[in-house]
């Protein structure tokens, strides 16, 4: 076995050269003992499979009333961060890349059974955009789930939300991507694209999805305020006609992809550096979230603080390959300089310097 040791007074393109050699040699080595994970087709296709299948059998255990709901989201809500993971290679043309009908039925069937979440063939655009670029003011993709703000209640209030908490954020970003423009660190047509995408990528579905959530929250809300102190609230009548009919959407679909992709941008928002990340310096764009209190957020986004930094380094692999050989990943990144654990991300915003530069 190879020792890895750590380089001192090298340049940061020089570590991500070392941190990628080794990596994607991690990867030939792996795929030379076990070969069937060459067979990356049939294995996206099957894991999609199994969770869509899955998914929807415990839908109709609940609605049957042979499972709660307490056992529904939960389950769901992991089987549905599988699907983000799929997404997420999909989007990097991972599985069935010159066969369109099977990769673009796979993107609509997880948009379908995630439908909190950006229309995957607009976000494909924010995401190359966002490795390009990340960390910077317009990194739209990272920003769109509050990277890069100060820790508050409505930080984590609208967390997970991408209508409503992107409403309350879009001017400030808008004006940053103008600044950005300006100052010559974006192109104009560039700018457009990213606003035009961030913003037609949620209709409908998106939009559609989270209005359902609000209404059942405005019901929750009044049904315990109701309780608690013996009042009677009533909402308009319309609203029970929606719930009537939305009920099994909120409960298979939607109240489980509200846990996973809260789970999830906590995860990446705060994995993710911002706004003094040194250009193209791909050691200062992420970090690897292992600590123990993250454990029950990273069991509903497949553990996404465990390797997604080893993605930022070697794009173009599976997730699942990534989880295998995340040992020997995070051997190399830690002794070249890749952050673990710094908890004083949450201190400071997001940014990588104690004081930004």
């Amino acid at each position: 076995m190879r020792r890895i040791k750590k380089i001192e007074k090298v340049t940061h393109q020089q570590r991500t050269s070392i941190i990628r050699k080794e990596i994607s040699q991690s990867y030939k080595d792996l795929k030379a003992k076990y070969p069937i994970l060459k067979h990356q087709n049939a294995i996206g296709f099957a894991i999609f499979a199994f969770a869509v299948i899955v998914s929807l059998l415990m839908g109709y255990l609940w609605y049957q009333g042979m499972v709660s709901a307490w056992v529904l989201i939960p389950v769901n809500a992991f089987l549905f961060g599988l699907l983000h993971e799929l997404e997420h290679d999909l989007i990097h043309y991972m599985y069935f890349k010159s066969n369109k009908a099977v990769h673009n039925f796979m993107l609509g069937w997880i948009w379908i059974l995630r439908p909190l979440t950006l229309n995957p063939w607009f976000r494909r655009t924010l995401h190359f955009h966002h490795h390009r670029f990340s960390g910077t003011l317009h990194d739209v993709e990272e920003r769109g789930v509050t990277n890069g703000e100060k820790w508050s209640i409505k930080r984590l209030l609208f967390l997970p939300d991408l209508v409503v908490g992107n409403l309350l954020r879009v001017v400030g970003l808008f004006g940053d991507i103008k600044r950005e423009v300006e100052n010559g660190n974006l192109k104009f047509e560039v700018a457009n694209k990213l606003k035009l995408y961030g913003v037609f990528g949620l209709i409908p579905l998106t939009i559609i999805a989270h209005v359902l959530l609000y209404i059942y929250s405005a019901d929750a809300v009044v049904n315990f305020i109701n309780g608690i102190f013996d009042t009677n609230f009533v909402l308009p009548t319309w609203i029970d006609s929606v719930l009537q009919w939305s009920n099994p959407i909120i409960y298979i679909v939607l109240l489980p992809n509200l846990l996973r992709q809260f789970s999830l941008h906590f995860i990446t928002s705060n994995l993710h550096y911002f706004g003094d990340v040194e250009k193209g310096n791909v050691t200062e764009q992420t970090q690897v979230l292992t600590v123990w209190w993250t454990f029950p957020f990273q069991i509903f986004c497949f553990f996404f603080g465990w390797t997604h930094a080893i993605h930022h380094f070697v794009v173009n692999e599976t997730f699942y390959v990534r989880h295998i050989a995340r040992k020997k990943a995070h051997e190399v990144m830690k002794a070249n300089g890749v952050r673990f654990n710094d908890l004083g991300t949450f201190r400071r915003a997001n940014r990588y310097h104690e004081t930004s530069k």
